[in-house]
């Protein structure tokens, strides 16, 4: 069976990782730098306070947020057989523009560019549900 909405999955699930690796690396190496117990960031309101660089480990949660609702389009669609060329041309703009919002966090980390790329990959999402839904319908 083939199944094209996989490749776009396990290429957010590849970036995903690598964003994890990265923020893992800069949390160890500020932890070491500022000599803090490890202890002393057991609270989210403390890693709030005590690190400075985050934007990696904020990069990596936001990549747990709304791509749930990306997962789940992708199985669904491949559930029903509704992974179409359209669908999986969406699958993958939305990926390249989670891509693009990592990159802009974790560099120059401008709100006002990194905000719209935000918002063209939740309207992406949204497309796919919508593409999901209509499939459903006419199927």
């Amino acid at each position: 069976m083939n199944t094209p909405m996989l490749a776009p999955m396990t290429a957010l699930v590849a970036w995903t990782a690598v964003i994890w690796l990265i923020a893992v690396r800069h949390r160890v190496a500020e932890i070491r730098l500022q000599r803090l117990r490890v202890q002393a960031l057991a609270r989210a309101k403390d890693v709030a306070a005590l690190l400075q660089d985050t934007a990696a480990m904020d990069n990596f949660n936001n990549l747990l947020q709304m791509p749930v609702l990306f997962y789940a389009v992708c199985l669904a669609a491949t559930q029903i057989r509704a992974d179409s060329l359209a669908m999986t041309g969406l699958a993958w703009g939305y990926v390249l523009l989670r891509v693009l919002h990592s990159a802009i966090q974790l560099g120059e980390n401008r709100v006002m560019r990194r905000f719209p790329v935000w918002m063209a990959s939740n309207i992406l999402l949204f497309a796919l549900w919508g593409s999901l839904g209509f499939a459903q319908i006419f199927h």
